[in-house]
């Protein structure tokens, strides 16, 4: 028996036993399989060399080194995770910068309510390896350091509020953050490839200065979560191994949660994870190897649309942007050719949902000064 039909098996058949997770009405279609997208088939690439389905269209909006169009901003290098927060009838995206030596930080671009760029500027810098992160329901963007012992930033979009070190949510090699408005706590991935699934509870919610930092554990098929003695790392060990049965995770990329469910990303494993906080269970959402001719492979940032679609960025495979519908199908929703040296990052919707941001972060050069970002207008879906 291959590994692909022996997974599948055990999905089916075992539940938490096999997987640590048990099985719910919600997680009984999961994991998702190859199928039609709801957007038809991929496009001839077009002038900015991405293929899309019919009806959609995109437009280059910054590259790195350069200065973004009407500003005097110059656009980042290696542009990596991103989100959009509304601005009147307009909107703003910020986009990290996963630069090392205190080159990093995070560029944001302001757009009219047209979509038309009326300002861009820096709201992060003197920091490292600025990866992924996530927005909060008070409208800031948290920016986490992908290092050993990183940070987490707190930032103003708007750049008018000095962004802030929050020592409480934790040092360890940060990767993204998603709010859960409903529990009032901070869901965060760790890439390592023995990596921890964290969540931060805030003494005050909506306040970051202080907390509680916890990681998920699992014993005999039962999750729990339990907190972390030493957040800082600062005794030497570090925090995804100060506490006995931390369930572990190989490489945590992106994070995104909606309606009680905290999905998220393992690059070492290709599979996104769909964390179940009402009813603390784990499901396989996606696995490469559990379904056939896997469109989506190279998993890392995930972003979510109003209508229950999720967006899964790839980090290498063959440059796409794939979508994972509500019914549990996956199928390709854009391709980028001709950079196959890079990865896909940051994608994130405005407001309204008809425009798609993200970026390749090292575009046709394969060099972290040759990032591009891009946005998608087109007919996304608002009901199913």
């Amino acid at each position: 028996m291959d590994r692909r039909t022996l997974l599948r098996s055990a999905v089916v058949g075992a539940g938490s036993v096999a997987f640590g997770f048990t099985m719910t009405r919600e997680s009984l279609a999961y994991p998702a399989r190859t199928g039609p997208s709801p957007y038809g088939a991929l496009q001839a690439a077009d002038a900015n060399g991405i293929m899309l389905p019919a009806g959609f269209t995109s437009r280059v909006i910054a590259r790195s080194g350069k200065t973004v169009s009407g500003t005097t901003h110059t656009w980042h290098n290696a542009p990596d995770g991103g989100a959009c927060f509304a601005d009147g009838t307009g909107w703003i995206y910020v986009s990290n910068a996963e630069v090392g030596s205190r080159g990093g930080g995070v560029g944001a671009i302001k757009f009219s309510g047209t979509g038309a760029i009326t300002a861009a500027y820096t709201i992060l810098s003197g920091t490292n390896r600025n990866c992924a992160g996530g927005d909060t329901p008070w409208n800031t963007w948290l920016s986490c350091e992908e290092t050993t012992r990183g940070f987490v930033y707190e930032t103003d979009p708007w750049g008018v509020e000095a962004a802030v070190r929050r020592d409480a949510m934790g040092r360890f090699k940060h990767e993204a953050a998603a709010c859960d408005a409903d529990r009032e706590v901070i869901y965060m991935t760790e890439d390592e490839s023995d990596g921890a699934f964290y969540r931060f509870i805030p003494t005050t919610w909506g306040d970051l200065s202080s907390g509680t930092l916890q990681v998920l554990t699992e014993s005999n098929g039962t999750l729990s979560w339990a907190t972390v003695p030493d957040p800082s790392a600062s005794g030497g060990n570090q925090t995804r191994s100060q506490v006995p049965n931390t369930k572990k995770f190989s490489g945590g990329e992106g994070c995104y949660y909606k309606g009680g469910t905290c999905f998220f990303t393992t690059k070492g494993d290709n599979r996104v994870w769909a964390y179940n906080a009402v009813n603390n269970t784990l499901a396989i959402a996606y696995d490469d190897n559990l379904t056939s001719n896997p469109p989506l492979t190279g998993v890392d940032n995930i972003t979510g649309a109003a209508v229950g679609d999720l967006y899964v960025a790839e980090d290498g495979g063959n440059m796409e942007i794939c979508v994972i519908t509500p019914d549990d199908i996956v199928a390709p929703f854009l391709r980028i050719t001709g950079q196959s040296s890079s990865e896909i990052c940051g994608p994130a919707f405005n407001p309204a949902g008809n425009r798609l941001y993200f970026s390749s972060q090292r575009g046709t050069s394969g060099s972290s000064s040759g990032g591009i970002t891009y946005e998608v207008t087109g007919p996304f879906r608002t009901a199913l």
